[in-house]
C-alpha cells in the first residue's frame, strides 16, 4: 500500500506542478498519467470521474485526484493523491505572492501572464475536444450540451443549477428507456 500511495503522490504532484489553468487543463495530463501510463483508470472511468468531480463541491482536479486515489489505494490513496495535486500550487502561490507585488509593473511580467493564459486556453480546448469525443453519439446529448452552454453563457444560470438539471434529464431519460442499456 505504501508504494502505491507514494506513486499516487508523485504522479499527482507532477500533474499539479506542470499544469496551469485549473482542473480542466489538467484532464489531459490525468488521462495520460493515471490512465495510459499507470492504468489506474480507463477512459470510461475518467469520463465518470470528470462528471462527478465537476458536479461536487471543490476544484475539479482535487476531486478527480481524490476519486482516483481512493479507487487505487483506498483512503490513504485519496489523501496522498489529493496532497500531491494541491502541494505544487500551494508552494508556487506562496512563492509568487512574495515577489509578484514587487515585479507586477514590469512589462515582461504582464507579457508572461498573457502567454500563460494563451497556453491555458489551448489546454482547456484540448480537454473539451477529449470530452466531446467521449460524449454519447446521441442527438439528445448534444441538444442537452448546447442548452446547458446557452443557459450558462447567455442566461447566466448558475453552473450548479445547470449540472443538476442535466443530471435530472439524464436520469429521467434513463428511466424512460430512451438511453438504451449502457449510459
Amino acid at each position: 500500500m505504501g508504494n502505491k500511495c507514494l506513486q499516487l503522490f508523485l504522479t499527482f504532484m507532477k500533474i499539479g506542478a506542470f499544469t496551469f489553468g485549473g482542473g480542466y487543463a489538467m484532464i489531459p495530463l490525468i488521462q495520460r498519467e493515471a490512465g495510459e501510463n499507470r492504468r489506474w483508470i480507463d477512459e470510461n472511468e475518467l469520463m465518470e470521474i470528470v462528471a462527478i468531480a465537476e458536479s461536487t463541491p471543490g476544484p475539479i482536479a482535487v476531486n478527480a485526484a481524490t476519486f482516483i486515489g481512493r479507487k487505487t489505494a483506498g483512503f490513504q490513496g485519496a489523501v496522498c493523491a489529493t496532497l500531491g495535486v494541491v502541494l505544487p500550487s500551494f508552494l508556487i502561490i506562496f512563492a509568487l505572492s512574495a515577489v509578484l507585488q514587487a515585479f507586477r509593473s514590469l512589462r515582461i511580467v504582464a507579457y508572461a501572464f498573457f502567454g500563460v493564459r494563451a497556453g491555458v486556453l489551448a489546454l482547456i480546448a484540448r480537454a473539451l475536444i477529449t470530452l466531446l469525443r467521449k460524449c454519447p453519439r446521441d442527438p439528445a446529448a448534444y441538444l442537452t450540451m448546447a442548452a446547458a452552454f446557452l443557459a450558462i453563457t447567455l442566461l447566466q444560470v448558475s453552473p450548479v443549477t445547470v449540472v443538476l438539471c442535466c443530471a435530472l434529464l439524464g436520469a429521467g431519460a434513463a428511466l424512460l428507456g430512451r438511453r438504451g442499456e449502457k449510459p
